[in-house]
């Protein structure tokens, strides 16, 4: 396979009011990744509050305080969640209620690791399924009940991956779990349309963060950019734009839909 010249980002786009007065609720959302990246980017697009959860406490304060600063004491909540608790769950969209209630959910947590078929234990199938799979299951249960209750036309957007629909050694368990999240996005599209409920999903390759660069080796990184028609990764913003579009009235007749931020589809 040759190797493509790297191509720079572009420049970031500003907001234009896309969410203006909508209530977010996004996990996974602390540190530097995509999560983090989407709750800004709904806070710049006009969203009045952005409920933001991570299973990361420290991280988590430290996000929530730095877009405090930016967009305004009253505009941000973090509440510590694992989305393999429903408890948790409950008292993360329980902190969207003061305003309003969740009308966008935005399905970000998801665990990884690196195994072998041979290899893997049941423990580490296991966990990553319920993080990934599962955990946006409940998640969409959870967020969806409370929309139909109030009459609210909502929006879910969940965070699925290319590996859901191509090969990666050692990542079974993680491509299991995505493709089944897409599986997912598809059918709860249909049991919540009567209610008017749009649910998509995006489906990034690579969105380098500095966490992703620590836990990456070099090889494997020029491996997977070089797969990508730019020749890079995704700025974790450029994951958020899309998300942010999938979340507006942009895409009001969009539901069921895998969205792929890569030039890798099937």
């Amino acid at each position: 396979m040759s190797v493509k010249s790297e191509q720079p980002a572009p420049e970031y786009v500003p907001g234009h009011g896309l969410l203006a007065d909508r209530v977010v609720v996004v996990t996974a959302a602390a540190g530097a990744g995509i999560g983090a990246a989407a709750a800004r980017r709904c806070l710049e697009e006009g969203a009045k509050a952005v409920v933001i959860g991570d299973t990361h406490e420290r991280r988590l304060a430290s996000s929530a305080a730095s877009l405090r600063e930016e967009f305004g004491e009253t505009r941000v909540v973090s509440v510590a969640c694992d989305v393999t608790e429903e408890d948790q769950i409950a008292a993360l969209l329980d902190a969207a209620e003061p305003f309003g209630g969740v009308e966008v959910m935005v399905n970000n947590a998801g665990l990884g690791g690196t195994a072998s078929i041979t290899e893997m234990t049941d423990e580490q199938w296991s966990l990553v399924l319920d993080v990934t799979l599962t955990g946006t299951f409940r998640c969409i249960r959870a967020a969806s009940r409370r929309m139909i209750a109030r009459g609210t036309k909502g929006v879910i957007v969940n965070n699925a991956s290319v590996i859901g629909w191509r090969a990666q050694e050692g990542q079974a368990h993680y491509a299991a779990a995505k493709a089944g999240v897409m599986a997912l996005t598809r059918s709860a599209a249909m049991d919540l349309a009567p209610a008017g409920i749009r649910v998509n999903a995006v489906s990034p390759s690579l969105a380098m963060h500095p966490f992703l660069e620590k836990v990456t080796t070099a090889s494997l990184l020029t491996e997977l950019k070089g797969r990508e028609a730019f020749g890079r990764a995704a700025e974790p913003w450029e994951v958020a734009n899309v998300m942010v579009f999938l979340a507006s009235a942009y895409s009001s007749y969009l539901t069921g839909e895998v969205v792929s931020v890569s030039s890798q589809h099937p």
